[in-house]
Parts: C-alpha cells; sequence; structure tokens
C-alpha cells in the first residue's frame, strides 16, 4: 500500500439532489481520500452510496459544493468546469453498479479496449492490457464472445476487466462483486489488493462486511450524511432489527409439488447443452436452494419453472400443472392457455434485475398488480399491496416512483409485488444481492416466515451462508465453488450433470487474422475486411430491386446460397431471426397481384380482377424483398458492430473535411446496434415480468392483449432513458469525448482475398444487371 499525505479527492459541502431540493441525495458531504488509500462506502439502501461514488467518480456534477479530482477543481462557487471533469475522467476509472450498460460492444475483447482507445494508447500496449485485463478476471476464455449475451456474474467481471485496461490512479467501483459467485469475488479482492499494493487509490461500494477487511478506511452514509469515518476494525455498524424466525421442522414425507424430469436446455447458438438430463423434485414447504456458478443456467432453470422458458428436452410438473410436456418425437409441448393461467396463481418469481420487474406509476400500484390480476377489487388488492410492504418495510415508499429508488430499494417493491399474491411456490433469484445487512436481514425473515405457511421456495444464492441459514437442501449447478470456511453439512445436495459455464467461442487477433488454434472456425465472411464486406453487402441489397425476371431471381438466390456456404450460415435460423421484416415485406411484395391490371384475367375478387401479371409481379417482389433482408442479415450476422462502426468511420472519413462528425456517427450506429437487442430484452423482461403476476399479455382475449401490449410501451420507454442515461456515464467514464483522436485496437488491412471477393461481387452485378452477358 502506498499512500501520501495530499488529497487526491476532496469535497467540501457537497449537496446533491433528483429532485429539484425537495429532498437531497447527498446534504452537506465534506471528505478527503489521500492517494493510494483503500476506502470502502457503507450504508443501508438509498443513503446516497451510488450517489456519492459518481460524484468522486467525475459522472456527475453536485448542486452546491466543491469538488476536486485528482488536483482539478471541478466544480466549486462559480458552478462545474467541463474541461477540469474531462482531464480528470482520464485518471479516474469507474464500475457501475449494473454492468449490462457499461458494455458497449458485442465483443469482449473490443469492450475492454474501448477505454484505451479512447486514452490513444498505443496499439501494442492495448493488446497487452485487453491479456492482462482479462486473465485478472478469469476471462480469458471469453475474448472472441458475446458479453451481452452473458450472466450478470460474467458481465460484472467484462466491467471490472475495462476499467483494470484504463490502469487509472483512481478506482471507484459500486458493488461489483454483488451478482458474483464466491470464486469471482475472491478474484476480484485479489486483483483490488494487487492494484492497492501498486498505489492505486480505491472507493469500493460493499453491503460485505468481509470485503473491508484490507480498507483503510470504512465511511458510513445514512439519509445523504456522513455518520461515521474510520479503520475498518473501528467502523461504525448499522442496527439490524431483529427478526423473530419460528423454527424450521422438516417433513421428509411432503408431498411433491414441483418436479422435473430429464430436462436438458442449449441456448440457439450454444454448441453444447447449458445442463442435461437434470432431474430434481422439491416437496411442498421445503426451502431448497440452487447455487452455482456465474453462467451454471441458475436463471435459466428459474424461467424454465415459470413457463418464460421451454427446456429442450424433459418434461415439468408443478403442483399438477404440466408446466412442460416431452413429446414422442422430441422437444417439449407449450403450456396452453388455462395451465398458464394456473401456474401463474401457483408459482410466484423475483426476477434477477428487480429494475425489470416494476412498471406503474407508483410503488403501491406496482405491488398491488399481481392481487388485482387474481380478480380482487381496488380496495382488496391494495390492501395486499399494504401487507406486503408492511412485512418488508417499505410502506414509506407506496406513493413514490418505483423508477426513482436505489436498486435495493427496487428489490425490495419486486419483492412485495411478488408476495402479494400468495403464492403456493415462491422463486427467489439472488433477493438480497445488492442489500444492506438490514434489508437482507427482513429478506431472510420474510422466507422463514413464508416456511411457516407452508410456502415452497426455491433461492437462487451466492452466499453460502445464506442458504445455510434458509435451505433444508441444495440443488448444485456444475462444479461446487469453493470455500475457505466451508463446514460439513448434514443437507442433502442434488448435483445436476451440466456444463459450469458455456464453451467460449473462439479468438481473433487485432487485426482480423486467425490466431493459430481457430483459424479453420472463422469464415470466410469473417475474416474480409469490414469495409469490403459492407460495400458488398449494400451493393448486393440494392442490386436486388433490379431484379425483373425469375432467371435473375433464380441467379440471386443461388448466389444468397452461395454467400450462406461461405458463412456456414443457417438460413432457417436466419430466416427465423428476421421473420417479422421478411412477412412485413413480403406481404408488401403480394399487394401488387390487386394492384396491377395488366396480363389475363385468372380469377376475381369482387370487383378486382387478379391478372397473371400481377401474380408474376407480385411474387418477384416479394422474392426480392426476401433476398435484400436475407443478404442483410448475413453481412450483420458475420460482422461485429465494432467492426461495422471501423469501416463506416472509415468509409465517411473523406466527408470529415466537410464537417461532417463522421467519428461520432460511427459511434451512434454501433452503439443503437449493440443496445437496440437490449430494449428488445427489455421489452421481454417487462412482459415476462407482468406475466409471471398473471398479467392479461399473456393469457387475455386478442383485444385484452394487445391493449396490455400498448401499455408495456410506458416502461419501455423509461428504460430506454435509463439506459441511455447510463450510457452517457459510461462513456463519460471510458473518456470517450468528441473530436479527440483515438486507436483503433482493430487494424482493417485489405487482402487479396478481398479483392477476389469484390471481383466475384462485381461479376454477379454485371450479369444480374446486364442481361445479355448470359447470352
Amino acid at each position: 500500500m502506498v499512500t501520501t499525505n495530499a488529497p487526491i479527492i476532496t469535497l467540501r459541502d457537497v449537496r446533491f439532489t433528483y429532485d429539484g431540493g425537495a429532498t437531497w441525495a447527498l446534504d452537506g458531504m465534506s471528505l478527503d481520500i489521500r492517494r493510494g488509500e483503500r476506502i470502502c462506502l457503507t450504508g443501508p439502501n438509498g443513503s446516497g452510496k451510488s450517489t456519492l461514488s459518481r460524484v468522486i467518480a467525475g459522472l456527475v456534477a453536485p448542486d452546491e459544493g466543491y469538488v476536486a479530482l485528482s488536483g482539478n477543481v471541478v466544480f466549486d462557487e462559480s458552478g462545474a468546469h467541463a474541461d477540469e471533469y474531462r482531464t480528470a475522467r482520464c485518471g479516474i476509472g469507474a464500475v457501475f453498479q449494473h454492468p449490462e450498460d457499461q458494455i458497449v460492444t458485442t465483443v469482449t475483447e473490443d469492450d475492454v479496449a474501448f477505454g484505451p482507445e479512447n486514452l490513444a494508447i498505443e496499439h501494442d500496449e492495448i493488446g497487452l492490457r485487453i491479456s492482462g485485463s482479462l486473465d485478472a478476471v478469469d476471462m480469458s476464455d471469453y475474448r472472441a464472445s458475446n458479453p451481452t449475451r452473458m450472466s450478470g456474474g460474467q458481465q460484472q467481471r467484462i466491467a471490472i476487466a475495462g476499467m483494470l485496461a484504463m490502469d487509472s490512479d483512481v478506482l471507484v467501483l459500486d458493488e461489483p462483486t454483488a451478482m458474483l459467485d464466491p470464486q469471482g469475488r475472491a478474484d476480484i479482492m485479489r486483483v483490488l489488493d494487487e492494484l492497492q499494493d501498486r498505489g492505486t487509490t480505491i472507493i469500493l461500494v460493499t453491503h460485505h462486511a468481509d470485503e473491508l477487511e484490507h480498507a483503510d478506511r470504512v465511511i458510513q452514509l445514512e439519509a445523504g450524511h456522513i455518520v461515521g469515518d474510520g479503520p475498518a476494525d473501528e467502523r461504525l455498524r448499522m442496527p439490524v432489527q431483529s427478526v423473530g424466525l419460528p423454527k424450521r421442522i422438516d417433513d421428509e414425507s411432503a408431498e411433491t409439488l414441483i418436479e422435473a424430469r430429464d430436462i436438458s436446455y442449449r441456448y440457439v447458438d450454444a454448441e453444447r447443452d447449458v445442463f442435461n438430463h437434470l432431474s430434481f423434485s422439491i416437496g411442498k414447504g421445503e426451502t431448497v436452494a440452487l447455487m452455482g456458478r456465474n453462467g451454471a443456467g441458475k436463471t435459466t432453470l428459474a424461467r424454465m419453472l415459470c413457463a418464460l422458458e421451454k427446456p429442450t428436452t424433459g418434461s415439468i410438473v408443478i403442483d399438477g400443472i404440466a408446466v412442460a410436456t416431452a413429446k414422442a418425437n422430441g422437444g417439449t409441448k407449450p403450456l396452453n392457455r388455462k395451465n398458464r393461467t394456473r401456474l401463474r396463481r401457483t408459482v410466484g418469481y423475483v426476477m434477477q434485475h428487480p429494475e425489470r420487474q416494476l412498471f406503474a406509476d407508483t410503488v403501491a400500484e406496482d405491488v398491488a398488480y399481481g392481487p388485482s390480476n387474481l380478480g380482487l377489487d381496488t380496495s382488496e388488492a391494495m390492501e395486499r399491496a399494504m401487507q406486503a410492504m408492511r412485512l418488508l418495510h417499505i410502506e414509506h415508499l407506496r406513493d413514490r416512483s418505483p423508477f426513482d429508488l436505489s436498486g435495493g430499494q427496487q428489490r425490495l417493491v419486486a419483492i412485495a409485488g411478488v408476495i402479494a399474491c400468495e403464492p403456493k411456490a415462491l422463486i427467489l433469484d439472488e433477493p438480497t444481492a445488492g442489500l444492506d445487512e438490514e434489508a437482507a436481514a427482513r429478506v431472510h425473515g420474510l422466507i422463514h416466515e413464508l416456511k411457516s405457511r407452508g410456502v415452497t421456495i426455491l433461492l437462487i444464492s451466492h452466499s453460502q451462508d445464506e442458504v445455510d441459514e434458509l435451505a433444508d437442501r441444495t440443488i448444485m449447478l456444475g462444479k461446487p465453488a469453493k470455500r475457505a470456511d466451508s463446514k460439513e453439512s448434514t443437507e442433502s445436495t442434488v448435483k445436476a450433470t451440466c456444463e459450469a459455464e458455456p464453451d467460449a467461442e473462439p479468438s481473433v487477433d487485432a487485426a482480423g487474422s486467425d490466431t493459430a488454434t481457430v483459424g479453420e472456425r472463422r469464415t470466410l465472411l469473417e475474416r474480409l475486411d469490414p469495409r469490403v464486406g459492407m460495400l458488398s453487402a449494400l451493393a448486393l441489397m440494392f442490386s436486388a430491386f433490379a431484379i425483373g425476371s425469375f432467371w435473375q431471381l433464380l441467379l440471386a438466390v443461388v448466389f444468397a446460397g452461395v454467400i450462406a456456404a461461405a458463412g456456414r450460415i443457417n438460413v432457417g435460423r436466419l430466416a427465423a431471426s428476421v421473420r417479422v421484416f421478411l412477412a412485413l415485406f413480403v406481404f408488401c411484395g403480394l399487394l401488387n397481384i390487386f394492384f396491377v391490371r395488366t396480363g389475363t384475367t385468372v380469377a376475381s375478387l369482387g370487383p378486382i380482377p387478379i391478372t397473371d401479371d400481377g401474380i408474376r409481379i407480385a411474387i418477384l417482389y416479394a422474392c426480392r424483398f426476401a433476398v435484400v433482408i436475407v443478404i442483410g442479415a448475413m453481412f450483420l450476422a458475420s460482422t461485429t458492430p465494432t467492426a461495422m462502426t471501423d469501416a463506416f468511420e472509415s468509409l465517411l472519413s473523406p466527408f470529415a473535411r466537410f464537417g461532417l462528425h463522421t467519428q461520432e456517427t460511427a459511434l451512434v450506429m454501433s452503439l443503437a446496434l449493440r443496445f437496440l437487442p437490449t430494449l428488445g430484452m427489455e421489452t421481454k423482461a417487462i412482459i415476462d415480468a407482468q406475466s409471471a403476476r398473471g398479467g392479461s399479455v399473456e393469457t387475455g382475449s386478442f383485444v385484452v392483449r394487445i391493449k396490455a401490449m400498448v401499455a408495456v410501451v410506458v416502461p419501455v420507454f423509461a428504460a430506454a432513458i435509463r439506459h441511455a442515461d447510463n450510457l452517457s456515464l459510461a462513456l463519460d467514464a471510458r473518456c470517450y469525448e468528441e473530436g479527440v483522436t483515438r486507436t483503433h485496437w482493430r487494424v482493417m488491412r485489405v487482402t487479396g482475398m478481398d479483392v477476389t471477393v469484390a471481383i466475384v461481387v462485381l461479376v454477379y452485378l454485371v450479369a444480374l444487371v446486364v442481361p445479355g452477358v448470359l447470352l
């Protein structure tokens, strides 16, 4: 540890408000942090920890006070100083509470490289930083994987790696281990120890008492004030309310409520099952823990029990409801509407990300949503909601917007909304992640209370202490995490045959060439210079509109087949991924049947004649629209957003002299490609959350379901705003600045193969557009 007397962070009388001064998230905060110190910020949910961490990281400016960061006075009585903020942020790294908004690309190594690129680090040095950072968080095998499709814990590791790659003097981390398994937590603490030894100043927001061990100081917050500041062994501890815990009585003869037999699951693009031949049963009134490393499939299994995902094979029965039924020829039968309605009354589900489970205007309305769907009138539903809120001591939040709450408060509201439905079985996906000690104790007390009432509980957790206290037995997915202080347990353990984590995807070097071990796995399309690929794809897509005869259509289909073979693309799966666009454009093409009047009439639809020319043109138009969509989809499937961004920026660079902001335009395109799928997943998550609480979006009549889908627009819009706000902070945290010269980890170069491909495309275009060439 290296410390000096000179403060690297200074705050004086800092105040910050989210609501125009009605309340203060930080109220008169004064603080000095010295170079090389390791500071832990603790306190109850909503005490201001995340807000303070963002002020320290230079990501938000206060409303009042004085702030100096890394020797730069960024805020004083004259207001915020933008240039000083930009300078200070170059030496401060920040890891957010929700890592999915900090990831800006769809390739792990590209995402880790983003910060160093913005700092104009030399190319070879970026490569070293990528390797070192991913090694530090044990994610080296995932260099070429898509981080947006990973578990929350894996995303957190990658977000930390992205900050480590920037080699900052100050590192601010907001609950970086909340979603990690025990081994992952230990890995991150080891990395922080090494950084502290090198003199890095560390500010860590945490609820874990064991993470305070190596802290120089523990700063405790409450209601926007510092109420304790001292060495870790002298820290103030938050009082934990005593909760009456009923004695647990296990009945080995309990009737089975949940039974899974021989279930397997495989993600769409995966080569192997996440888990396979998994069988287990849970008795009525049992509390069973589900454990395993990040990426082992715990959340996926929970979603299958709630009929939000369907197993590849096997069967699931809950309280006599056939949630999934194996077909004789493989696969599983879908749940019918009647049984789906029964299931929603039987099983409650608290999701891993509570902010995706909240969608009403106020907390009270959100908690009452489930009871209302059970057929209770407004007063009865609100009484159920108040009972649930009182159990979790959050009744004072009833009139607040759920979107304005801290992450811990949102989690408590999400739990209240589910238990208000009084389900027979309750599935809790890491319910205490991000909660302070008092709130975690409330949840533990709630679980004991529900168990005493006979509720069956499946608890997903990374905390062995939590499992030891609450669970009767454990279902372990994958290899169990190591625990240094583990004790022999008398509880029964069911081990599932599964993969601990998906296979890593192959890695490629920065120039886009093959590595020695994975060269044969990369396709011709993936090895193309992205500029050649982009121009070729655009040319092929526009040329499809020149198709006017069936021989031209045949030529286009054959050439599209050649492209699919060269890219080893599953055309059926690709078509399924763009089926909505295909259906829309094919429908538009077929409308020509009703508008073309030339040719011989072959039929009539009332007063509208159907001619042979109309049929021919309709088929051609529909097919050429399909060719356009499929070719575009194949390009998107074989080219990463980062590669497309770099290609787009390079192709537009000649226009920069005319004032076009090519770099910023390219970045916007990249972020759109990155976050549009995220908003799609957010929409699905909100629909799933409503469905899990009996919402009509899933089981109502057609008209009712349409109305429910329209109602989803508001929470999705709120989610889009949240993502946009977090994204702007992520770009600031990773030192992106408009107009500043950046280096590029991906080096583009045109090879002989690119020239050959361009010539082949040119020959095809000539053959398509000039029929005489083939005669």
